[in-house]
């Protein structure tokens, strides 16, 4: 059941509005009301959308007991996508074509016989579609973490979570701002007073920003800076230590583990995506860097108060991708306790993630900034 078992792959967004807990029949009604099926989402393109009981695709009941854990509510959205395959309209079309034009002197339709033959196969289909032959369904879990406002989509397409804001907003009259890079960048500078970090990769000059190929149409100018943590982390791992203080005075141990993906910035010399146990080791890992390409993903095994993790983290949107988490059923717990252990993983999951971010920006923001942007280009000169 979604995040209750399994890896889990996440995008995380900040609720709006006032705490929403306790979580109650109320609000589970509200969710009845736009469930798939009732009510939600239809598109114009054929794709319904609304919320399903998160079991399984076919499931639409809702209920506290199962939809309500650990002061998290969690659901799944579905869409339904309704489309006639195209060689069967195809063939419809041939087949009315054949049927009006049978007759014809000529031997050929004519201009209104072909419109007619596609009106009549258009309907022929519709008409097959009507009992959801073509249906194709699929759906991802969501959670909504009531103590912390925050929203976890486990999805990684862009337009599924598009769908999703407009399903949320529409259900609980909420919005849905997205947790990335540069919103923590925000955030974090305006909490603890550390001021607005530069727009500049290693120092460079602000307009070395508007080169970089994927910053052109990014939803948050700042999020880049998401790249730059994955180099001083690279950076801090291989040359300091691979434990890092943070500011809640715990550690974390760090390892970059499995795959990276590092990409031009200009758009011209392509991506490299390496597999491998230690990715950032390999020869050809440190040559892309070297050649100006920047970390845009990168597998992590991260170790916080004796739990351990192993994830995929994506530079500008700090989404997760299959991450792994400690197994609370091998604990002996009750199968209720290891869907609460299992939300209680995922928020210190997410706090971690957080947290050793938020150990960059500091340094990032401090005024030995300078001085560590040095020993990293003295790195990257080295042959």
């Amino acid at each position: 059941m979604g995040f209750l078992n399994g890896r889990v792959t996440f995008t995380r967004y900040r609720v709006g509005g006032d705490s929403p807990l306790p979580f109650s029949d109320e609000l589970l009604e509200i969710v009845s009301k736009q469930a798939i099926g009732k009510g939600g989402l239809a598109a114009a393109d054929g794709i319904s959308v609304g919320w399903s009981g998160g079991d399984h695709v076919l499931d639409v009941s809702f209920d506290l007991g199962k939809n309500v854990v650990n002061d998290a509510l969690h659901l799944a959205m579905r869409t339904d996508t309704d489309k006639v395959p195209g060689t069967l309209l195809k063939a419809y079309t041939q087949i009315e074509l054949a049927a009006i034009s049978a007759n014809n002197p000529s031997g050929r339709p004519t201009k209104a016989q072909r419109q007619e033959a596609k009106e009549a196969a258009l309907a022929r289909a519709e008409a097959d579609a009507a009992d959801g032959r073509f249906r194709r369904m699929s759906h991802f879990p969501v959670l909504w973490d009531g103590q912390q406002g925050i929203l976890y989509a486990g999805t990684a397409s862009s337009t599924a979570r598009e769908r999703l804001v407009s399903l949320f907003r529409e259900t609980f009259d909420r919005t849905l701002e997205p947790i990335s890079a540069g919103t923590l960048a925000g955030s974090e500078s305006e909490a603890d007073g550390l001021g607005a970090a530069t727009l500049s990769l290693f120092g460079g000059e602000q307009s070395e920003l508007a080169a970089v190929a994927w910053s052109e149409n990014a939803p948050n100018v700042m999020d880049q800076l998401g790249n730059e943590f994955l180099v001083w982390l690279w950076h801090t791992i291989q040359n300091v230590s691979d434990t890092i203080p943070l500011s809640d005075n715990s550690d974390v141990a760090v390892m970059m583990a499995k795959t990276l993906t590092l990409d031009c910035p200009l758009g011209e010399t392509g991506r490299d995506s390496l597999t491998d146990d230690s990715p950032t080791r390999l020869p050809e890992a440190f040559r892309a860097l070297q050649s100006g390409k920047l970390p845009r993903k990168a597998g992590l095994i991260v170790v916080r108060h004796g739990a351990q993790y192993e994830l995929t983290l994506q530079a500008e949107s700090m989404a997760v991708s299959g991450a792994s988490f400690p197994k609370p059923e091998e604990q002996g717990l009750s199968a209720e306790d290891v869907k609460s252990a299992r939300v209680d993983s995922l928020r210190h999951l997410a706090e971690t993630i957080d947290l050793l971010y938020d150990a960059y920006l500091r340094r990032r923001n401090g005024s030995s900034w300078s001085k560590e942007v040095s020993r990293i280009k003295k790195w990257l000169s080295a042959a």
